[in-house]
């Protein structure tokens, strides 16, 4: 679904929802697959899953210190493609597509024009990680890295696994969420029988999302022995509050996938989806005792922001922002969010 108006008919959205979306899709092209609009409740603007997808009046608005590049992606650039913001670990931009538009999408400004395109040339990208043998895990994301053909994504991972300091692959994607076709046996034996140990981190921010065909992906990818994980975003009116976030978590787990992450995503341009304010005054709703009683501890996800310059992440513990592994120290009022602890 890409034309606003058709969005607004097939949903039944109120005509000052159409005008917004109209207006806003100018700016970031609204892109929903059909799949993921069955599971949005017709006639309500205030769906979860729509909230997500939908463009609003409020992304027209520029606000100070809200930047297009606010996770420091640029500075964290090595090489054509290559981006490095932890020790020990690199990430590819291996391609600009996606099947979804997230309204609150970190990278809605990237410059994917800029990136490699044709094999050739990831040629330095692969001689950069090639010559640092601190580097033992690479991330490949975008975009999303499961827009690529099988056969593409094949000829990404070969040199790769050619590496010999290179232990691990981690694929960030949506498309088991969104678009689950995209998980076929084909795929999963592509990433299983590389030589490097396999981890999907797929990202669902709201229970809704785990239904039907997305269930049966991403039992797929269990079943195949991959470690899967997942990141959400904390938004508002989305995923807010201590019972959605209890549900997302227990649903996850009862699928077999792990909650990774609760992530307070940056100040990107014209993102008006994260909360941000809600952060940190969300956390006494939804951590410790406010989910004890709904989980038996095998749900523990942790919260984690970015500050750029080539921030990487940070996970929020009691009241600090505590650098990933190389990082500095950094300090925040935001109080860690660990779900069944």
């Amino acid at each position: 679904m890409r034309d606003p108006d058709e969005l607004a008919d097939l949903l039944r959205l109120d005509e000052r929802y159409r005008e917004a979306a109209r207006r806003s899709a100018r700016l970031f092209p609204l892109l929903v697959p059909r799949e993921y609009l069955a599971r949005i409740e017709p006639g309500n603007p205030r769906d979860p899953l729509l909230r997500q997808v939908l463009p609003l009046d409020a992304e027209e608005r520029d606000v100070a210190g809200f930047t297009d590049d606010a996770v420091g992606d640029t500075d964290a650039r090595l090489s054509p493609g290559l981006l490095q913001k932890y020790v020990g670990r690199a990430l590819l931009i291996t391609t600009g597509a996606c099947a979804v538009h997230c309204r609150y999408c970190f990278r809605r400004s990237y410059p994917y024009g800029d990136e490699p395109r044709r094999l050739e040339d990831w040629q330095p990208a692969f001689a950069a990680l090639r010559n640092d043998p601190t580097i033992h895990e690479v991330i490949l994301s975008g975009g999303d890295p499961l827009m690529l053909t099988d056969a593409r994504l094949a000829a990404m991972i070969e040199p790769l696994a050619s590496i010999g300091h290179l232990n691990r692959l981690r694929v960030h994607t949506r498309l088991p969420i969104v678009l689950p076709q995209r998980v076929t046996d084909t795929l999963v034996e592509l990433l299983t029988q590389s030589r490097l140990t396999p981890i999907v981190v797929v990202h669902a921010n709201h229970p809704r999302e785990l239904v039907g065909d997305c269930a049966q992906a991403l039992g797929r990818l269990v079943r195949s022995g991959m470690t899967v994980l997942n990141q959400a975003v904390l938004l508002r009116e989305v995923n807010d509050t201590a019972d959605v976030q209890a549900e997302l978590c227990e649903r996850l787990v009862d699928l077999g996938v792990m909650p990774y992450y609760l992530h307070q995503l940056d100040r990107v341009r014209r993102d008006r989806t994260s909360d941000r304010a809600g952060f940190a005054s969300a956390a006494p709703r939804l951590c410790g005792s406010a989910l004890r009683p709904r989980d038996s501890g095998r749900a523990a996800q942790n919260a984690a922001m970015n500050r750029p310059p080539r921030c990487g992440g940070y996970r929020v513990e009691n009241g600090n922002a505590l650098p990933q592994s190389g990082q500095k120290s950094a300090t925040s009022e935001i109080t860690r969010l660990q779900w069944g602890h």
